[in-house]
């Protein structure tokens, strides 16, 4: 049974997949947690849609995919806070209307473009077969991602905590808006060759998630996050190994394994620990 694990490492490409699965999902689990706090997980799944027209653009005119897909998430982002200020609608009706359309832009672009880009690899990663330049280019965007957040972590947290009170004793709040927002589009972008636009979303929530429901210490919540994130993405990668099944997929299934227990038997929020209680109550 050992010697059938230790195979894994005899590939290349699966010591390298679990590398770059184990950054992505740490970089997309501290972010989560400060998703999770600010109830921007929409914000998530918009930006990482957004990013398609940018992709297509930046491959039509030679530029690097990176930049297109930062560009056009962050366009996103303008324009989803643009329509909230000169409009009746709240945030969230807002960011549908424009992921969507710019989505379909993207997806319509595409097919006008003769491409060698696979739509597949787009949607869903291609954590297997990702290039020595990609990896590099996660890594270094990773970096800078999780550097960006510890240097600004403080006033993240009481932005997403308490903007009233970051207002208050004279925090830049406009600035930390933006600051979230680039950190979240430099997310998208370090996570898309690896698990792709669509099941990123999954990893920009879930962790945090997990880590918000098993406890109430802000420090505790990132550490839970990151280590259940990290701990999917190897795991995931030596189970689509075994099983043949597809890695992005496994990863988040593992982590939404994580949050189905985590919804259950948290120590304080647990669904099974509540019942328990109201069944003592009852009798008593």
């Amino acid at each position: 049974m050992i010697e059938r694990f230790l195979e894994i490492f005899q590939f290349q490409f699966m010591v390298e997949a679990m590398l770059v699965g184990s950054v992505v999902g740490l970089v997309c689990a501290v972010l989560s947690c400060f998703l999770v706090l600010k109830g921007w997980s929409l914000m998530g799944d918009a930006i990482s849609h957004a990013v398609l027209p940018g992709i297509v653009i930046a491959y039509a005119v030679g530029a690097p995919l990176a930049v297109g897909a930062f560009a056009s998430g962050l366009l996103c982002a303008v324009l989803t806070g643009f329509v909230k200020a000169n409009s009746r609608l709240k945030e969230d009706t807002a960011m549908g209307v424009v992921f969507t359309g710019l989505f379909a832009f993207g997806l319509v672009i595409f097919t006008k473009i003769k491409t060698d880009l696979h739509l597949d690899h787009i949607l869903f990663g291609n954590i297997l077969g990702i290039e020595r330049r990609d990896i590099i280019e996660t890594l270094v965007v990773a970096g800078i991602t999780l550097l960006t957040v510890l240097f600004f972590r403080r006033d993240l947290l009481l932005f997403c905590f308490d903007p009233g009170h970051a207002r208050t004793i004279g925090l830049k709040t406009n600035l930390l808006y933006y600051v979230l927002l680039s950190l979240l589009a430099a997310t998208v972008v370090a996570s898309l060759k690896a698990v792709g636009i669509i099941l990123v979303i999954a990893m920009l929530v879930t962790p945090g998630c997990v880590g918000y429901l098993l406890t109430d210490r802000f420090g505790r919540m990132l550490a839970i996050a990151s280590s259940t994130a990290v701990f999917s993405c190897v795991s995931g990668v030596c189970i689509s190994f075994f099983s043949d099944a597809s890695t992005a997929a496994c990863i988040v299934l593992l982590q939404t394994a994580f949050f189905i227990l985590a919804l259950g038997f948290s120590p304080k929020r647990g669904l099974f620990r509540r019942q328990k209680s109201l069944s003592g109550a009852a009798l008593s």
